[in-house]
């Protein structure tokens, strides 16, 4: 009987003592984890904080610390990503999952009731303001508190299905995001250094706020796969409200004094009063939107209906090239003309922006003809990326115009105008898209779209030769003609002081 007590009481020690050493080893491969893993985080950490000092060195180069331009920067960047992320929770709760006959009425009603708010807005937004060029960094902070509170209203609008306040909830933000951009284009003369031009510094902005957007796209989509669009759009509404303390905090000097203008009438901007070179830029600019929206929506209909070559006989033609791939290449050649277009506008830095406009809708029309006369999967791919490219340099070259051109009493009204304006051409390019996407033929659009951008494209040549002739003529007559040149061309405005700009 000892003998078994004794064997019970050793074999309990060796259990004991067994339990004791996996006790310590799962320990000691806890503290190895813990440690795999704080060295993971801190690894993160230190490659987040390297990016971060490696993007403020970009954003702050060539003097934009001093003068706010990389703090104004690093502002759009982020607001780009808020847009991106509302725009990922939007799409994935409204318009995904809608056949393609369904989705053409439903994209017909979006874009006319887009058009609407800024046909109604446009004399209005740029004047008012105009009339606070003393709190300019309150406006663009109040642009971004009003999307926060709008992401929150849509955020509890997903749950049951509300479309009318996503909708109301999706036009505001639009309006305000443009609101924005009005405001952060009219203050760039103020954030200025010396060595830096407007189209440089233009498309600064321009290149950090399409890799924002760029890289918040993928994001916010898995993010609305894992969480849903309602916390998407919470988070969005957190990162606008934070981005308006920051946008708040911006130099003071973005504001501008109110100047009282006795006895003088309140200026409202229209294209008959901008000038001929800030009505040229617009002009070809608009072509150019038009055609963008048209392009959109004419290539994303007739793919979706296999009536384009590569798809019409199915996956035996073409096993590489299906639906869903044709669309992710297409959107993926658009977003690399658009960094391009940005690239592209920094580095011409002092070539004239006027030539910058012509030459991008020559571009644009040259492409639309080679396309509807060879039209393939590459062509397609061809006039998505130019398109995007001519799109992003040519905004980029007028919002430099309307900035070296236009008075600063008057430049927000301007650039509300000529915002709208885009913006009403490109909702029409949309509108003429989805209606020759019904011939189910690219023939009917192309053809017709590259006639109406050659026929823009010799109207502004013709008119630009005919004020060339007539400033020589004035020339000739007397030496009043420099002056009635100067006139004309900025029509009263106060030129810039920047020789730079």
């Amino acid at each position: 009987m000892e003998g078994g007590w004794e064997r019970a009481r050793e074999i309990s020690r060796r259990v004991a003592r067994g339990a004791a050493d996996a006790g310590r080893a799962g320990v000691r491969a806890g503290k190895a984890t813990a440690d795999g893993t704080t060295r993971a985080t801190r690894a993160t950490a230190t490659g987040v904080k390297k990016v971060g000092r490696a993007t403020r060195r970009l954003t702050h180069a060539n003097g934009a610390d001093r003068t706010g331009l990389g703090r104004l920067i690093e502002l759009s960047a982020g607001n780009s990503a808020g847009d991106a992320l509302v725009t990922v929770a939007l799409a994935s709760t409204v318009f995904f999952g809608v056949p393609v006959g369904e989705a053409r009425g439903s994209v017909a009603l979006y874009l006319v009731i887009t058009m609407v708010p800024f046909a109604l807005l446009a004399p209005f937004v740029g004047p008012i303001l105009d009339r606070f060029r003393s709190g300019r960094r309150y406006v663009m902070a109040g642009t971004l508190f009003g999307r926060g509170l709008l992401c929150f209203a849509m955020a509890a609008a997903v749950g049951p299905g509300d479309l009318p306040t996503l909708f109301i909830g999706a036009l505001g933000v639009l309006v305000l995001s443009k609101a924005y951009n009005v405001s952060r284009a009219a203050i760039m003369p103020s954030v200025l250094p010396a060595d830096i031009t407007l189209v440089s510094a233009n498309a600064r902005v321009a290149l950090f706020t399409l890799v924002s957007a760029g890289v918040l796209v993928p994001v916010g989509a898995g993010l609305t796969a894992w969480l849903g669009s309602a916390a998407v759009l919470r988070v969005a509404m957190v990162a606008f409200l934070l981005l308006g303390v920051v946008a708040v905090r911006l130099p003071r000097h973005i504001d501008s004094p109110d100047l009282e203008e006795d006895g003088a009438a309140p200026r409202w901007r229209t294209l008959l009063k901008v000038g001929p070179t800030v009505a040229e830029a617009v002009w070809a600019n608009v072509a150019i939107r038009v055609f963008s929206g048209f392009l959109l929506f004419f290539l994303l209909f007739l793919v979706q209906d296999r009536a384009v070559p590569w798809l019409a006989a199915g996956p035996a033609l073409d096993p590489l090239f299906d639906i869903p791939r044709t669309i992710a290449l297409l959107a993926g050649a658009a977003g690399l003309g658009g960094l391009l277009g940005a690239v592209a506008a920094n580095w011409t830095r002092n070539h004239a922006p006027q030539l910058l406009v012509l030459v991008t809708l020559a571009v644009t029309a040259t492409t639309t003809v080679v396309t509807a006369i060879v039209f393939g999967v590459w062509t397609a791919l061809a006039i998505s990326l130019v398109t995007a490219f001519a799109q992003e340099l040519g905004k980029l070259a007028l919002d430099a115009i309307v900035q070296r051109e236009i008075g600063e009493e008057v430049r927000s009204s301007t650039f509300g105008v000529v915002e709208a304006v885009l913006q009403l051409a490109w909702v029409t390019g949309g509108l003429i898209g989805l209606v020759l996407s019904l011939t189910r033929s690219h023939a009917p659009g192309l053809v017709t779209l590259s006639v109406a951008l050659i026929a823009v494209f010799g109207w502004l040549l013709v008119s630009r030769r005919r004020r060339v002739r007539a400033a020589e003529d004035r020339l000739r007559r007397g030496g009043s003609g420099v002056a009635d040149q100067r006139v004309e061309t900025i029509d009263s405005t106060k030129p810039l002081t920047n020789p730079n700009a």
